[in-house]
């Protein structure tokens, strides 16, 4: 495996259509015959789960986004609804991210992060550590439309020290683009220093510094600085974020890291880590196998090769149930050829 992405560019997760949003979106009668099919499988007293499962989780994110606009269309009910009236648990909080696109899939999945007795720091830094301009900006606008809450005065309100400089920076959408004549070696030493000098070289730590430098930084230029920052000091940048940040900002810090720098294998390390320990993070493993369901191709050959273990594997000694059969429904999608 590469040690990294060979497209050393930040990824973006949603697909091509959906930035779009002017666009007017073509059903098509297949779209209809999914809403029909959910219609069906919610008919009456109870419901056929297996029908569900099969209508929801064939599908893909672009798919799901054309079904949410069709189903009220059709039905006069909004099928978010409908799937938390009609299914429960891990199970029925799957169906509901199912039930609408992608982006806003991932604004109810924060909704549901900061809502409560304390945020889901974990979950809030996945979603939103190391995403592309264009994603964080219609992210930002979708949150706004869905809740009429400003995404960034939320987390601000939410999180503290080290993962607020963090979380902060990362909603700006303000990653730098490439440009070789700007971002050269002598700069990304100058950067270097700049975080040695914030960090191991001397007490106390200027998180905003190196929060700044690792957000707004493009991969190709990270890369570099990482380089050189080893060759300097002898230690990478993940070291150094490990070293210099408290606990909650340095996984973030780390994330954004990983996502940048190797995105499959940093998402093939999430997933496992939603199963790690006594036990499984069912929402953490929910968001991550719906959210990345547009590159778990990559991310399956990825987690096999780090782990000896398919993610398909995984799912079935960690879960049972309906919550197992919509969690392997959407990654069969994704990637049916698993052992």
């Amino acid at each position: 495996m590469n040690q990294y992405s060979e497209n050393l560019v930040t990824l973006s997760l949603y697909p091509t259509e959906i930035y779009d949003e002017d666009l007017t979106i073509d059903c098509g009668i297949e779209i209809d015959d999914i809403c029909s099919e959910i219609h069906e499988a919610c008919k009456g007293w109870g419901k056929d789960t297996k029908r569900l499962i099969k209508a929801l989780g064939d599908t893909t994110s672009e798919e799901r986004k054309k079904i949410s606009i069709r189903y009220p269309e059709i039905y006069s009910k909004d099928l978010r609804k409908l799937m938390k009236d009609e299914c429960s648990g891990d199970f029925g909080l799957a169906m509901q991210f199912l039930a609408v696109g992608p982006v806003e899939a991932e604004c109810y999945m924060i909704k549901y992060a900061v809502d409560g007795w304390g945020a889901d720091k974990l979950l809030l830094h996945s979603i939103l550590c190391g995403r592309s301009n264009d994603d964080m900006i219609l992210l930002k606008k979708t949150y706004y439309k869905l809740f009429t809450d400003d995404l960034t005065a939320r987390i601000a309100g939410e999180v503290g020290g080290d993962l607020k400089k963090i979380l902060l920076s990362a909603v700006q959408a303000a990653e730098e683009e490439f440009d070789p004549d700007y971002h050269t070696r002598d700069k990304a030493a100058e950067d270097a220093e700049a975080i040695y000098k914030a960090g191991q070289g001397r007490w106390g730590t200027d998180e905003n510094k190196m929060a700044k430098i690792i957000v707004l930084s493009p991969p190709k230029y990270l890369k570099l600085i990482n380089e050189v920052y080893a060759d300097t000091y002898g230690y990478t940048l993940f070291k150094a974020f490990e070293k210099e940040l408290g606990r909650l900002g340095g996984e973030a810090a780390l994330f954004t890291l990983g996502m940048k720098l190797k995105p499959y294998e940093t998402v093939a390390h999430l997933i496992k880590k939603a199963t790690k320990g006594l036990g499984t993070n069912e929402t953490l493993l929910t968001c991550n196998i719906i959210r990345y369901q547009d590159i778990m191709g990559h991310v399956y050959i990825a987690h096999e090769q780090l782990f000896e273990k398919s993610i398909h594997k995984r799912i079935v000694d960690e879960t049972s149930g309906s919550y197992k059969h919509i969690l392997t429904a959407v990654l069969d999608k994704a990637f049916p050829q698993y052992e």
